[in-house]
């Protein structure tokens, strides 16, 4: 009988409890580690829960490949689902560098042509060479890559555990900046007169 009375007392204090199917974000707000704040209901459309434009996109670039991302400040109705997409194209030749996503894992859906995938751990290297109708996974926070080693265009599409998973590309965070040339060498083992060629291809100073 006592167990009866404490599952209806549970049961009374839960259907109280507000609960939001969904939370449009606010975009013109502050972003926060739970997400943008709510627009207003009567504010909210069927256009917030609709992406255009996954499409594919424009690979002449440095590194021959274009993210088409719908992350939450591209499609504002993701905000506070865990949940968003990019479409990956890859022409000949061309790779998506080392990267990490430091908010999320990352499911790779092969579309078209082959793309040679991996993550690395301090010990390991987890690699292989992907054709249409394979999926691989990248655990949340570690540097991976793809490259394009088909003969041909490469696409897949992606799936992120977060609606803004965030994104650091390895070759722009240390080539990209303002800091000199003679710490990064120092730091990186690599040569000077190699750092400043990097830095002139991603655009840094000093």
């Amino acid at each position: 009988m006592i167990n009866i009375f404490l599952l209806l007392a549970l049961l009374s204090f839960t259907s109280d409890a507000a609960v939001n199917d969904f939370c449009v974000a606010e975009l013109k707000g502050p972003d926060s580690p739970s997400g943008y704040h709510c627009k207003p209901p009567k504010s909210v459309t069927v256009d917030d829960f609709v992406f255009s434009g996954f499409v594919a996109g424009n690979t002449t670039n440095i590194f021959h490949a274009e993210l088409t991302s719908t992350v939450v400040t591209d499609f504002p109705g993701l905000n506070g689902l865990g949940v968003s997409a990019a479409r990956l194209d890859i022409a000949k030749g061309g790779a998506v560098p080392m990267h990490t996503h430091p908010a999320a894992t990352e499911l790779l859906i092969m579309v078209e042509g082959q793309i040679t995938a991996g993550f690395v751990t301090p010990f390991e290297v987890y690699k292989k060479t992907l054709k249409a109708g394979d999926v691989m996974v990248f655990p949340q926070g570690l540097l991976h890559f793809q490259v394009n080693s088909g003969k041909g265009k490469a696409s897949a599409f992606l799936a992120f555990s977060s609606a803004n998973p965030g994104v650091q590309l390895l070759d722009l965070v240390l080539f990209g900046n303002s800091l000199s040339s003679e710490l990064i060498a120092q730091t990186t083992f690599l040569d000077v007169a190699q750092v400043k060629k990097l830095k002139a291809r991603f655009g840094g100073r000093g």
